[in-house]
């Protein structure tokens, strides 16, 4: 078996490429750029392209399959040569499915918590010793490949994502996948370069919803009103199970839930992630993991990659990194951090660095996100707006949006000043990016405002 990756140096393709030589499959590809730590693992692999470019030679007749990453243009050389020869062409969702047809498939979705409940589901699995194949869209500590595909393996776990699946396929990642057991965490406008209204967006997942497999289930938080709605739709079509905030006590280093007259104490806090824990427990009943052993097995789970992780903590002062960008998330994250720190003050920088959140007609729907905070700085950076071909913003129309009181700024160096400006005895520290403020080391960071 011979596969080819167009663009195999992407975040999700150089995973899969990995996944699928330990698989035993003979892979090769290529891009026009490889960035670390694509490239690292790639190469430790040992199915790193020879040279950075496409190169039309690499497509042959003894190709078994192409997939075809986002990255790729649709008149790619290599792509049209394909085409030409009449090559097998898949996404790398398709591709997925095609790997999985014959396993019981576990779909998270949702425009927030994919990552989280992924991430739990597979720490209890490990836990357990559940033996599963998985694909998730973060590197998650632990594991140097987030895609595992075996022979063996009776269930796979597919984070699934609602973003397009390739240039020559616009349809979402997450409607390939047909799952056996689905979840939806929330429903919150993203991607407005590709869903240009909020109606069209929430459609997406109802199409989500109409693709589980008969006799399948939805687990669904009847907590997000859109997310309910399509809960009640498909109540009477197929089973659902809806799940929404436990009874929780914030504690010193986490939390204590309440949970079937029985106490669990966790290293993980706020209603978002106890929310996300409760749907991630749905979804281990489902792999025959009883609700008392998937929460004593969280016990140890202390979040996924750049998800609320603690950078640094002394007495006095705490910092934490996110990878919150949208309304929703924003809103989540500073509400956790100063539901678990009432008595400290909560300062909280946030980096516009989507295509969505840097565009002017999304700004709005930012109103109150970081009203949480006892401080809110938000950053953007002109230069990237330029990049990503946008309309120029301003410092007042994003202060303007947010509300609140907070304070713009569009220089990295001026960010770091602010910081280092300020006492930080008795506060916690947050930094939410889907970036890293044009080049901020976070850790070098903590250390320097700690001392």
């Amino acid at each position: 078996m011979k596969v080819h990756f167009i663009a195999i140096g992407g975040s999700a393709m150089h995973n899969l490429a990995i996944a699928l030589s330990r698989k035993g499959i003979d892979v090769s590809g290529s891009d026009d750029e490889i960035f670390e730590p694509s490239k690292s693992r790639l190469d430790k692999q040992g199915i790193l392209p020879e040279q950075v470019g496409w190169n039309v030679s690499r497509i042959s007749k003894s190709i078994d399959a192409i997939i075809l990453g986002m990255h790729a243009r649709e008149d790619n050389p290599e792509l049209l040569t394909a085409k030409a020869l009449g090559l097998p062409i898949y996404s790398y969702p398709e591709y997925l499915f095609e790997q999985s047809k014959s396993k019981k498939r576990i779909v998270i979705g949702g425009s927030h918590g994919k990552t989280t409940i992924t991430a739990m589901l597979l720490h209890a699995c490990m836990k357990m010793n559940v033996n599963v194949d998985y694909m998730v869209g973060a590197q998650l500590d632990g594991y140097d490949c987030m895609v595992k595909l075996t022979d063996d393996a009776s269930y796979m776990i597919l984070e699934g994502d609602e973003y397009l699946s390739s240039p020559i396929d616009r349809r979402p990642k997450f409607h390939l996948y047909k799952p056996d057991v689905a979840i939806i965490s929330g429903i919150a406008w993203d991607h407005i370069n590709v869903f240009p209204t909020f109606e069209n967006y929430i459609s997406q997942f109802d199409i989500f919803c109409s693709k589980i497999d008969q006799g399948g289930i939805l687990i669904y938080n009847e907590e997000d009103v859109e997310v309910n709605r399509l809960g009640e739709k498909y109540s009477g079509i197929m089973k659902t199970q809806a799940y929404s905030t436990p009874n929780f006590e914030p504690i010193k280093n986490g939390t204590n839930l309440k949970y079937n007259d029985t106490s669990y104490d966790l290293q993980i806090f706020g209603s978002h992630n106890l929310q996300n824990l409760i749907g991630a427990m749905h979804l281990a009943a489902q792999l025959e993991i009883s609700n008392h052993d998937f929460l004593n097995a969280m016990s140890d789970f202390t979040g996924a990659g750049k998800r609320l992780q603690k950078v640094i903590e002394t007495d006095t002062f705490v910092m934490y990194k996110d990878f919150a960008h949208s309304p929703s998330k924003l809103k989540a994250t500073t509400s956790a951090i100063k539901e678990q720190y009432p008595n400290r003050k909560v300062v909280a920088y946030m980096e516009l660095h989507t295509f969505s959140s840097l565009k002017k007609e999304f700004l709005p729907l930012y109103e109150g996100a970081m009203n949480s905070a006892d401080e809110a700085i938000v950053y953007f950076s002109p230069d990237v707006v330029k990049h990503k071909k946008l309309e120029p913003i301003s410092k007042g129309l994003v202060a303007k949006s947010f509300g609140g009181g907070v304070i713009v700024m569009n220089n990295t160096e001026e960010v770091l000043n602010n910081l280092q400006s300020k006492s930080w005895n008795n506060t916690v520290l947050i930094m939410m990016s889907s970036g890293n403020f044009d080049g901020i080391d976070y850790d070098s960071l903590g250390l320097t405002l700690s001392k």
